[in-house]
């Protein structure tokens, strides 16, 4: 694995249910994020990308694994020496909504990182920043008084977005950051990520189930299935030389509105997917595989270099 800005290494998280079963949410996964880039983490709902996300970025503890950032270690440490690390790592969540305090003013939203970390000196400071905030992701200013349920869906998801923006951060995890918006209002939130990124030098990784908002945003993408890692690349390549089977068909399941690729035939997986408390031996994409076998029961395949992606299937040594 290259080096790069952000480094997982065999990252593993198990929910207990009871004193014997547990969800295994993420089950070894080991990736890079280079710095100024968007790595996109697609996959079906429940795959573990939310939880690899967190993982990432320290929001959640691993039961096993590491992750490094500029060469640090960040796993397991105390919160006063994880404190300079957070500032570096932020999260937009999926819900605009939600994960604003309806009781706070869009001022004290967006401060509240600043004051928590001590960034400026004086009130008058902090509401400067704040006001630049709020410029740069289009929100009025004279809407500084406003709370959350004043604005639209859209504009909380941009409040969200300064927020995140407030420590001045390398590493944004989007988690589903458009999925709850209207199309319109979707291509004006790519859009200000896409600019902020372009100004401010963000590196994102970006977690969605959508294909095309990942195809329009990212320059990598990472396929799960079930806690792992079936495939990953640059996007192009993933788009147009899908290897894994899982792939192949997560792309072939997207409705196209090309004329010309009206008579192509949806592909669907047949089967219910395996169970993450009880998950399949051997390759955990097997019991939905057409191309399955013996070995694939067996052994669970390693990621392997096919051309500048990487994919975990024993059908590239065949």
């Amino acid at each position: 694995m290259s080096d790069g800005l952000l480094e997982a290494y065999d990252l593993v998280k198990d929910f207990p249910l009871d004193r014997k079963r547990c969800v295994h949410a993420v089950g070894g996964v080991s990736l890079a994020v280079n710095a100024g880039e968007t790595l996109a983490i697609v996959g079906e709902s429940g795959c573990g990308k939310s939880t690899l996300g967190r993982l990432l970025i320290g929001a959640l503890p691993p039961t096993s694994g590491e992750v490094r950032f500029r060469g640090h270690t960040i796993t397991g440490l105390k919160e006063k020496d994880f404190s300079p690390y957070r500032r570096q790592l932020q999260l937009i969540f999926q819900d605009p909504y939600a994960s604003l305090d309806p009781r706070m003013k869009v001022r004290d939203l967006i401060a509240e990182p600043l004051v928590t970390h001590k960034v400026c000196a004086t009130k008058d400071e902090v509401t400067q920043r704040v006001l630049g905030l709020m410029e740069s992701v289009g929100i009025p200013l004279d809407y500084l008084n406003r709370y959350p349920h004043q604005f639209s869906g859209g504009q909380r998801q941009r409040i969200g977005i300064a927020r995140a923006l407030a420590l001045d951060p390398a590493l944004i995890v989007c988690d589903e950051p458009v999925s709850a918006l209207d199309v319109s209002v979707q291509n004006q939130i790519l859009n200000l990520l896409n600019e902020l990124q372009e100004t401010r030098g963000l590196t994102y990784v970006f977690i969605s189930h959508d294909l095309s908002v990942v195809r329009h945003i990212s320059d990598r993408v990472c396929v799960m299935f079930l806690g792992k890692v079936m495939e990953v690349g640059p996007t192009e390549e993933v788009f147009h030389k899908a290897r894994h089977p899982y792939t192949q068909f997560l792309l072939g399941s997207v409705l196209l509105p090309d004329p010309h690729q009206r008579g192509r035939q949806m592909r669907l997986l047949e089967g219910e997917p395996p169970s993450p408390v009880d998950p399949p031996s051997g390759c955990c994409f097997r019991t939905r595989c057409p191309y399955a076998t013996e070995l694939c029961a067996r052994q669970e395949p390693a990621l392997r270099k096919a051309g500048d992606a990487a994919v975990a299937c024993h059908r590239l040594t065949e």
